[in-house]
């Protein structure tokens, strides 16, 4: 047994077929071999013992009287549509197969098994499961990384116009604060649109230097200066089919924005150093902090590239415009801290949060996630994070209660007030709402509208 075979030792199998030989010959080669194994003499067993165990792979035979292989694998299917699935027969034709790995079988084993055959082709398919869970899992983590977090009426407008854009062709361009999250904008629309199988290729106009940011877009032939000593493809060559998200596009020297145009108008691109007209398909989504229209009037940006551009405008407010989506954004970043950290999931209480809904973030949703980051490392290991560990950590958070501020509105300052006042009311009375605003003296159907638009998480009835 090789190496990947010893790591999936005692994975759990199910054979299912109609010939008691059959069963008891794979039985005692696999457990021969370290894996766990059970066996069903039909289908209909087979799908029952599915339906009571979590199993790692089945070896089903075609050729079964009552429910055949083929139905079997189809109810297989649609109850456990990750599961790996090895066809086995001895008659089979071509028709067979085909229809078999149409249903979702990963491999096919002619009869009589070959022991090594067998053996290998199990290890060969473990090892491929393995991989999609793993990159599942990762796609589950990246996923949560560039979740875009929020339920204030700005994000439901921002949500809105990402949901009638995404299904289009249509270019966009967003505009906001650094840190406001206009990445995470650009693959939202790329992973609802049409082209979301397709690559998401990101360029940041900013990090790139002048001289080399044509080459980076477009390619470059060999030897088309000093250091091109290969043929290269840009990033809108590798996004073809897909997106490209042109990150700080404001900064874009003149030469690139004119062959960025073309690219916009025509579809068409030829690689630095090159005379070969190269046909793209790609989505431009666009993003910038700077204010383009004073750019152009500056004459640092193209006008006729901005109206290109800007075919849907999306602009991100700021955090401290939206601090209602804070307590959610905390409690998710504290989630990522953890885990991405190797730590014990830590809860964060109400004061705390309220603490961090006071503060203005110039660096925004960015700033936040990594101040939570840091909170959670320098914790200690505590269980919980309260307003002393973020008086402590971050000594630039400071409360705003009852106090003036400057640069922070009445408004901001009350509801700050508000917030503390209806969260220590809550906890004294266990989280029941209906006590809590009797208490406050209030309606309870305006304590809960107060309660959404603070960020506080609902109580009990």
């Amino acid at each position: 047994m090789g190496a990947i075979n010893k790591g999936m030792a005692r994975s759990l199998i199910l054979v299912i077929d109609d010939e008691p030989n059959i069963l008891s010959s794979v039985r005692r080669a696999l457990e021969l071999e370290d894996y766990r194994v059970e066996v069903a003499g039909s289908g209909a067993i087979g799908l029952g013992k599915l339906a009571d165990k979590e199993f790692d792979l089945v070896l089903l035979d075609v050729m079964m009287p009552e429910m055949d292989g083929l139905q079997t694998l189809e109810r297989i299917r649609a109850a456990h549509p990750a599961l790996v699935v090895v066809m086995m027969s001895g008659n089979a034709s071509i028709e067979t197969a085909v229809s078999a790995t149409k249903l979702g079988a990963q491999d096919f084993l002619e009869k009589p098994l070959s022991s090594d055959k067998l053996l290998l082709t199990i290890e060969n398919n473990l090892s491929l499961s393995v991989l999609r869970k793993e990159k599942a899992e990762l796609q589950a983590k990246v996923d949560r990384n560039f979740a875009m977090l929020g339920s204030s009426k700005a994000m439901e407008r921002i949500f809105d116009k990402i949901s009638k854009t995404a299904p289009s062709n249509g270019r966009v361009l967003i505009t906001g604060e650094n840190g406001t999250g206009k990445e995470l904008v650009a693959r939202a629309i790329h992973s609802h649109s049409k082209r979301s199988k397709e690559p998401f290729i990101k360029l940041n106009c900013a990090a790139i230097p002048s001289e080399l940011i044509e080459s980076e877009l477009f390619g470059h032939k060999k030897g088309a200066f000093t250091g091109a000593t290969q043929q290269r493809r840009g990033k809108f060559e590798l996004a073809d089919g897909g997106t490209i998200f042109l990150d700080e596009v404001g900064d874009m020297n003149p030469s690139a924005q004119a062959k960025v145009l073309r690219v916009l108008q025509e579809s068409e691109l030829e690689r630095v150093g090159g005379a070969e007209t190269i046909k793209v398909d790609v989505r431009v989504v666009a993003a910038t902090n700077k204010d383009l229209k004073a750019e152009i009037a500056a004459g640092n940006f193209r006008e006729d590239l901005y109206y290109r551009l800007n075919v849907v405008p999306i602009e991100l407010p700021p955090l401290r415009e939206r601090r209602s989506d804070i307590p959610e954004m905390v409690e998710s970043f504290v989630a990522m801290a953890c885990e991405s950290n190797d730590m014990p999931l830590m809860s964060i209480d109400s004061k705390a949060v309220s603490l961090l809904m006071q503060h203005d973030w110039p660096g925004n949703v960015r700033e936040l996630k990594n101040a939570i980051e840091r909170l959670v490392i320098l914790s200690g290991g505590t269980s919980q994070l309260d307003a002393d560990a973020v008086a402590e950590t971050l000594p630039g958070v400071k409360s705003i209660r009852g106090s003036y501020k400057k640069g922070v509105s009445l408004k901001e300052l009350v509801a700050a007030s508000e917030r503390e006042i209806i969260t220590e009311a809550l906890e004294s009375n266990e989280n029941h709402v209906s006590n809590t605003a009797r208490e406050l003296g209030l309606e309870r159907s305006h304590l809960y509208k107060k309660m959404k638009a603070l960020g506080i998480k609902y109580g009990s009835d």
